[in-house]
């Protein structure tokens, strides 16, 4: 009985994961999507509801905790027990990022796009696939799938570069675009970085099926 509801207790975790996941994904599309067409009072949603995503990263990491202190797991138990304390944090870390991009759709406001946002909401799309990818691996415990998923950071790393010299190149022509230029560059880092966080994903759910430490991006070059 005990390993049965300890299994049942993984199970509703792992639930919990996914969920915590589909809202970090969502934040981060919604938050892109807020600066392109400039919706004010979507960005101050999204900036509201970072708040009831770090109580789910909260709440998930003391069920995770107060598993491994009652319920004397093994040794694979306890790195699966581990993956959901990480995968917490990077889904919560993710939907920081949503938020910061909120905060700079407010600080842009309504004035005039520099240019027209294709290249960030596409980073936004692949970056989101990726997570959403990384999840399904995780849930599948898909060894295969979770080597793979990372290497596609390359295409956002790409986007990045693409977006930085797009706008350095504006700010050379006209010193007046330099504040949102600066503004849309940060929405691109933290693009970026949400792929990185992917990495980790990927990473955490390797050892937490095999135990062995996979450096997926050292991996890369």
């Amino acid at each position: 009985m005990p390993r049965e509801k300890f299994e049942h207790d993984m199970k509703r975790l792992q639930e919990e994961i996914l969920s915590l996941g589909v809202l970090a994904e969502n934040a981060v599309l919604a938050s892109v999507e807020a600066l392109r067409t400039q919706d004010l009072d979507k960005a101050r949603e999204i900036i509201d509801g970072d708040r009831p995503i770090n109580e789910r990263r909260f709440a998930l990491e003391n069920e995770a905790l107060t598993l491994i202190a009652t319920q004397q797991p093994m040794a694979s138990d306890l790195r699966a027990l581990a993956a959901v304390l990480e995968l917490a944090t990077e889904l919560e870390r993710i939907a920081d990022y949503a938020k910061g991009i909120a905060n700079i759709a407010l600080m842009i406001g309504r004035n005039p796009l520099i240019k027209p946002l294709h290249d960030i909401p596409l980073m936004a799309k692949k970056a989101c696939a990726m997570l959403h990818a990384s999840l399904e691996a995780y849930v599948n415990q898909d060894i295969q799938k979770a080597c793979r998923i990372p290497t596609d950071d390359e295409e956002v790393d790409a986007l990045y570069e693409k977006v930085y010299r797009d706008l350095v190149a504006l700010i050379i022509a006209d010193q007046r675009v330099l504040d949102q230029a600066m503004r849309l560059t940060w929405v691109a880092h933290n693009l970026e970085r949400v792929a990185d966080r992917v990495g980790n994903i990927c990473e955490r759910v390797i050892f937490s099926i095999t135990g062995r430490i996979e450096e997926l991006t050292d991996r890369m070059g």
